[in-house]
């Protein structure tokens, strides 16, 4: 897990400190005497997540980031934001995405505080697949589908920066980020317009056999412990990430994702039993070694399915 933080009235080292955090950029200000930027990161390997607070009016030009970058305005305004034929602007409770990765972008941020989302664009093909399989899954709109969307991917923000990265112990383990990172990555995708098509085509459903599924449970059977996506089960499979959801929908009536977290939470059960009163683990680290970063949701998941909770379990009751 990665932090930095920032705080100066210095308008050029803001400059300097901005194209370093994230790309090359020019920014300026009519009155920079009047304010501070502030800047706090939290981050792990494909996403991060920033709080800026800026007291004055800042223009900016930035080249392109080669990240999917969403704004949500707390404070403030965000004012004739441009690129690629867009113009827009954002105040309190507004949610969007400054540009797609390659896109450069300009505008004016007015006394304004808000959070800043990126993420390593390789995560949406991680949990959907394009219109044909190959290019990579794009978002289409600057906007969230509707307001209530945003609030969701809000929450999703807030859960991943205020349990996840809080907490750098838990944001250490592999299996926690990886799944941190892919439910965030989702939700954007559930939230702005984009390219992943979802219904299985003609092909897909021919896929989806047994065989199929068969090879799906083994390779996850046999990577629980490790960092794995819906595109890599897919790849073992030797199938299209629809047919894969498919295959699973029809037979299982379950995701593969789901599939995996049952797999996950046996594994947990089994350390929780072979940890025993003695044993130098908690409830929280077993938990977190096979990517169950809410310590809470955790303890419901596990009542839900052994029928008591993980401490009595771990205590040997």
């Amino acid at each position: 897990m990665d932090t930095l933080s920032f705080d100066s009235a210095d308008l050029d080292l803001t400059e300097d400190f901005l194209s370093r955090a994230y790309a090359r950029m020019r920014i300026g200000s009519s009155t920079p005497e009047a304010g501070r930027a502030r800047i706090r990161r939290s981050a792990i390997a494909p996403v991060s997540i920033d709080e800026i607070a800026l007291d004055f009016e800042m223009s900016y030009s930035v080249t392109p980031l080669g990240r999917v970058c969403l704004g949500t305005v707390h404070e403030g305004t965000v004012r004739d934001h441009r690129f690629q034929g867009v113009e827009d602007s954002f105040g309190p409770d507004d949610m969007m995405l400054f540009a797609p990765p390659d896109v450069p972008y300009s505008g004016r941020i007015c006394h304004a505080r808000y959070t800043v989302t990126m993420l390593d664009p390789a995560l949406l093909a991680q949990v959907a697949a394009g219109p044909d399989g190959a290019r990579p899954v794009r978002l289409t709109g600057h906007r969230p589908r509707s307001a209530a969307a945003a609030r969701r991917l809000s929450h999703t923000i807030s859960h991943v920066r205020d349990h996840v990265l809080a907490d750098p112990e838990t944001a250490d383990h592999p299996l926690v980020a990886a799944t941190a990172a892919q439910h965030l990555a989702a939700s954007v995708l559930a939230a702005f317009p984009n390219t992943a098509l979802a219904e299985p085509t003609a092909a897909d459903r021919r896929d989806a056999h047994p065989a199929v599924l068969r090879r799906a449970l083994a390779f996850i059977d046999d990577h629980a412990d490790r960092p794995i996506a819906v595109a890599d089960i897919a790849a073992a499979a030797h199938v299209t990430v629809r047919a894969l959801q498919y295959a699973f929908r029809r037979h299982l009536d379950t995701t593969p994702l789901a599939h995996l977290r049952r797999v996950r939470l046996a594994h947990a059960h089994q350390d929780l039993v072979t940890a025993g009163p003695d044993g130098a683990s908690t409830v929280t680290e077993i938990a977190a070694r096979w990517g169950f970063h809410h310590p809470g949701r955790f303890a419901a998941l596990y009542r839900d399915t052994y029928r008591r909770s993980p401490h009595t379990t771990l205590s040997g009751g």
